[in-house]
């Protein structure tokens, strides 16, 4: 407890990851009522596409961040075009969705080992560190911060304010009812799996660039990202961006208390996981059900 400020640092970090990775399972179980498994990939997609251009020290972190995201809004398009709208279209039942889900996830993860090969890379950027009233700052986690703040600003205006966004909420709330009212569900659909895959893309950029990049990076996070969305609220950002705070300062305060009773801080999800529990067995909907 030396260094509470540290801790709530590091809280906000780990939150604005979950955000950003939790937003795209959010947004398209919301329209397409299917937990997407292949998200955890679209993460360590966009993390491998930055890499591409932050492989030197010099390379450019704000093209890498555009790039990893139109690349992964991309390849979730299309994975929604020529896998998953196929199977909604012959009636697949949710068990037969979320199999395939894990089958093309699969499938991308070894081609990006193929690719890249299955040992670990590192960026190679280097970045600028701080001492703010006994706090270690670096740039990087400003930027990690910062992104999730100015999404989370920009997607409650987008959701709020823009045609496409109550769109968004009319077809999560009542499919039915919103085609009938004449909004073309598929593409709204498009952009919303383009925007929240998107937004995993860049979770991925600055999951590896705080860590390091292997293929198995989507994989090792989806866990807790599923807990926040579903700790949330299925379907609900608002639920998700309070849920990404909770397990994410849950995570960090637990690594001191399981320092202090001398347990592995390996446990520390399992703390997480526990208030996941708890919530759940009182509200069993999430936060915001």
């Amino acid at each position: 407890m030396e260094n509470i400020g540290q801790v709530i640092l590091n809280a906000l970090i780990t939150s604005s990851i979950y955000l950003l990775a939790g937003t795209g399972l959010t947004l398209t179980f919301g329209l397409s009522r299917f937990p997407n498994f292949t998200y955890a990939e679209f993460i360590t997609l966009g993390a491998y596409a930055g890499f591409i251009f932050l492989v030197q020290p010099e390379g450019n972190f704000l093209l890498a961040l555009v790039t990893a995201a139109v690349i992964a809004g991309l390849v979730s398009v299309l994975s929604y075009s020529l896998v998953f709208r196929p199977l909604v279209e012959r009636r697949a039942s949710l068990v037969l969705l979320m199999v395939a889900s894990i089958g093309l996830g699969y499938a991308i993860r070894y081609t990006i080992a193929e690719i890249w090969s299955w040992s670990s890379l590192s960026y190679q950027t280097v970045w600028a560190a701080y001492e703010v009233g006994g706090i270690r700052v670096t740039s990087l986690w400003v930027w990690i911060i910062l992104t999730a703040v100015v999404a989370g600003v920009a997607l409650h205006f987008f959701l709020t304010r823009t045609k496409t966004g109550k769109a968004i909420r009319a077809i999560a709330n009542n499919p039915e009812l919103a085609s009938v009212t004449g909004i073309n569900r598929e593409r709204v659909i498009l952009l919303a799996w383009f925007i929240g895959a998107a937004l995993a893309g860049l979770a991925g950029v600055f999951r590896a660039a705080d860590t390091r990049l292997f293929p198995m990076l989507g994989w090792d996070i989806l866990l807790p990202v599923f807990a926040a969305t579903v700790l949330g609220g299925i379907g609900s950002f608002y639920g998700l961006i309070l849920a990404s705070l909770i397990l994410g300062f849950a995570e960090n305060f637990g690594v001191i208390f399981l320092s202090g009773v001398g347990l592995s801080t390996e446990y520390r999800m399992a703390i997480a996981f526990l208030i996941l529990i708890i919530v759940l067995l009182v509200r069993p909907k999430g936060i915001a059900g």
